[in-house]
C-alpha cells in the first residue's frame, strides 16, 4: 500500500469518527439536559472534544506522510510522532479528570437522580457507536502501520469507557445505588491513564532514536547475510520515523571485487531487505572489504596515502625499473592498514621473468611500510 492510499485510509476513518463524535455528542447533551443528568452532559462535551482531536489527526497524517523534501530529507514522520505524544498527554489528562471528578463525587456523597430508561438507552447506543469506531480505527491503524491512528483509536476507546462509566452510574442511580458510578469511573480513569502513558513512552523512545527490538534487527541481519557475495554484516543500526523504519548497515564483501560489483551486492541486499520488511523506508549501506566491527572508525585513524600520492612515491622508488614503465594499469587495494599494489602489463620487459620483476619491485619498496602485497599481471585486456 503506497503512501497516498495510506493517507486516504487514515483520513476516511478519522472523518467517519468525527461524524460519529458529533452525532453522539449532540444526543448525549440533549438527553442530559432533558433528564437533568450532569454526567451525561459532561460526557457529551467529551465527545465534542474528540472532534478537535480528529481534526488534529487528519492534519498530522496529511503532513506526516508527505514525501521527503530538501528541508526534510528523511520525510515528515516525526509529525505523527509529536501528534501521538500530544494524544497520549490528552489521554492522561482525560484519565485524571475522570478520576478526580469521581473521587470528588464519592467523597462528597453527591446525590444522583433517577434518569429514566430513555437516558440509559442513549448511553448504550453511544457506547456501541464509540466501541465500533475504536475497532474500525484500530483495524486501519494496523493496516497502514500508524501509531497516531492507534492513539486516536484509544482516544475513542477512552470516550467509550467514560460512556460506560456514565451508563453504570445511570443504571445505579435508577436503582438507588449511585456510589457505584464513582468507583467505576476511578477504575476507568486508571485504565485510560495507562494507555496514555504507553503512548507517551513509545513516542518518546522514537524521538530519541531507540533501535528496533533485537529479534527484528537479527532478522534484518540474517536477510542481508543471505545475499550472494555478502560475507557478513555488522554495525546494523535502526530507528523509526513515524511509521517508517530507517536502516544503516555495513556489508562485508570479498576484498578484491570491483567497486561496481560491490555496490551491486549492496543494492541486492537493500532490495531483499525492503521485500522482507515493507516498512523499511530508507536503507543506507556501507561496503567494507574486510570485517572491521569493533575497531576504531576508519576516518578517525591515521590515513593511508591516496592514489595520487601512492603513484608519486612509487614513481620515485621504481623509476629505474623497466617493469614500472611497462605498466598499462595500476590497481590499489586498501586492506589490513596497507596498500596492496597490482601492476598490469601487456608483456614483460625483454630479459625479465615474473620472479625477477617482482623481486626488483619488492626490494625497491622495502622501506615503504604501507605497501602490502605486490602483484604483476601479464596479458592484454587491461588498460
Amino acid at each position: 500500500m503506497d503512501r497516498a492510499t495510506q493517507t486516504r485510509e487514515a483520513h476516511k476513518v478519522t472523518l467517519i469518527g468525527a461524524l460519529i463524535d458529533f452525532a453522539v455528542g449532540v444526543a448525549k447533551m440533549i438527553t442530559g439536559f432533558t433528564v437533568g443528568s450532569a454526567a451525561l452532559v459532561a460526557d457529551g462535551i467529551h465527545s465534542f472534544s474528540d472532534i478537535l482531536t480528529d481534526i488534529f489527526v487528519v492534519a498530522a497524517t496529511h503532513f506526516g506522510r508527505q514525501e521527503p523534501d530538501n528541508n526534510h530529507p528523511y520525510g515528515h514522520g516525526r509529525i505523527e510522532t509529536l501528534a501521538t505524544l500530544w494524544l497520549g498527554s490528552v489521554l492522561i489528562f482525560v484519565a485524571g479528570g475522570i478520576a478526580w471528578a469521581s473521587i470528588t463525587r464519592l467523597v462528597g456523597g453527591e446525590p444522583i437522580p433517577a434518569p429514566g430508561l430513555w437516558a440509559i438507552g442513549i448511553a448504550v447506543l453511544a457506547l456501541l457507536a464509540k466501541e465500533w469506531i475504536y475497532r474500525y480505527t484500530m483495524q486501519v491503524a494496523r493496516r497502514v502501520n500508524s501509531r497516531l491512528l492507534e492513539a486516536n483509536a484509544w482516544h475513542s476507546r477512552s470516550d467509550a469507557l467514560s460512556t460506560l462509566v456514565v451508563l453504570v452510574g445511570l443504571v445505579a442511580a435508577q436503582v438507588g445505588v449511585g456510589w457505584m458510578d464513582a468507583i467505576a469511573a476511578i477504575v476507568v480513569g486508571i485504565m485510560v491513564g495507562q494507555v496514555g502513558w504507553r503512548l507517551l513512552w513509545e513516542s518518546s523512545q522514537e524521538l530519541i532514536d531507540t533501535a528496533l527490538p533485537t529479534d527484528e534487527r537479527d532478522a534484518m541481519q540474517q536477510a542481508a547475510e543471505e545475499v550472494s557475495g555478502v560475507r557478513s554484516v555488522h554495525d546494523l543500526r535502526t530507528r523509526k520515523l513515524g511509521s517508517d523504519i530507517l536502516l544503516d548497515l555495513h556489508i562485508v564483501v570479498p576484498p578484491r571485487v570491483t567497486v561496481s560489483e560491490a555496490h551491486e551486492i549492496g543494492n541486492e541486499a537493500s532490495r531483499r531487505l525492503r521485500e522482507a520488511f515493507p516498512n523499511l523506508h530508507d536503507v543506507t549501506f556501507h561496503i567494507d572489504p574486510e570485517d572491521d566491527s569493533g575497531e576504531t572508525e576508519h576516518s578517525l585513524r591515521p590515513g593511508l596515502p591516496l592514489r595520487a600520492d601512492v603513484e608519486g612515491v612509487l614513481d620515485r622508488v621504481w623509476n629505474g625499473l623497466p617493469i614500472w614503465h611497462a605498466r598499462v594499469a595500476l590497481d590499489l587495494h586498501y586492506l589490513d592498514n596497507q596498500v596492496d599494489v597490482s601492476l598490469y602489463v601487456n608483456a614483460l620487459p625483454p630479459g625479465q621473468d615474473l620472479d625477477t620483476a617482482a623481486n626488483e619491485l619488492r626490494q625497491a619498496a622495502a622501506r615503504l611500510a604501507w605497501v602490502g602485497r605486490l602483484r604483476i599481471w601479464v596479458g592484454p585486456g587491461k588498460g
